[in-house]
């Protein structure tokens, strides 16, 4: 049998207005990298590949995680929809505007069902993105390996729904409370890839790191 473990990248710049202001982490999403790193070091053994997205805050977190047992291969199938575009096409189709963090729960459903039907669009269409995520954990599913992925918080949401076979709405649910440098499992067997954890976040459970569960 073999694993898939995603991890959501560390904070990134959560008071960007554009994909470019966004794209690197925080002060305390290095931290959390950090964190997860050394609990990874300590509870589990060494990867036989690490992956990441061209995402820079992918390969921030990666670094700030450390030696993970194998050099990190880049793989932009990784990487993250172009959110912030899709919100402008949201805004310039339909008239919503681009949310506060307060009202990103209630925009994300939004702008995925605007999405899927085809009526947005940012660099892709949804089909594609769905698809080229659907490639990247097939072509990591190994039988007796151990693989593990720096990803995106839509990314890790996408692959889940799918897996349980979801639909755009549940798939949200899914999506909206995953955490900054959480922790997801598919276990690789004959059967299928099969959905084995979700949103695990060891790392944060002290109580004096409570302040660092973030989602955005």
């Amino acid at each position: 049998m073999g694993e898939i473990v995603l991890i959501r990248h560390g904070q990134a710049n959560s008071t960007a207005k554009t994909e470019e202001e966004y794209d690197r982490l925080s002060e305390l999403g290095h931290q959390q990298a950090a964190w997860l790193g050394a609990h990874l070091r300590a509870h589990e053994a060494p990867f036989d590949r690490v992956l990441t997205g061209s995402l820079r805050r992918h390969k921030e977190t990666a670094a700030g995680m450390g030696d993970m047992g194998a050099a990190a291969e880049e793989d932009a199938r990784w990487d993250e929809m172009d959110y912030y575009r899709l919100s402008q096409a949201m805004e310039d189709v339909h008239g919503v505007p681009h949310p506060t963090p307060e009202e990103f729960s209630d925009h994300v459903p939004k702008v995925m069902a605007a999405w899927q039907a085809d009526t947005i669009r940012g660099r892709e269409s949804y089909a594609s993105f769905a698809g080229r995520i659907a490639e990247a954990l097939a072509a990591a599913s190994a039988p007796g390996a151990r693989v593990l992925c720096v990803t995106s918080g839509g990314v890790i949401g996408t692959l889940i729904g799918q897996a349980l076979g979801l639909d755009t709405a549940r798939t949200c649910h899914i999506l909206l409370p995953i955490r900054n440098s959480s922790v997801h499992r598919f276990q690789v067997r004959d059967e299928g890839t099969l959905l084995a954890g979700f949103n695990a976040h060891p790392h944060l459970d002290p109580p004096e790191r409570a302040h660092a569960r973030t989602t955005y």
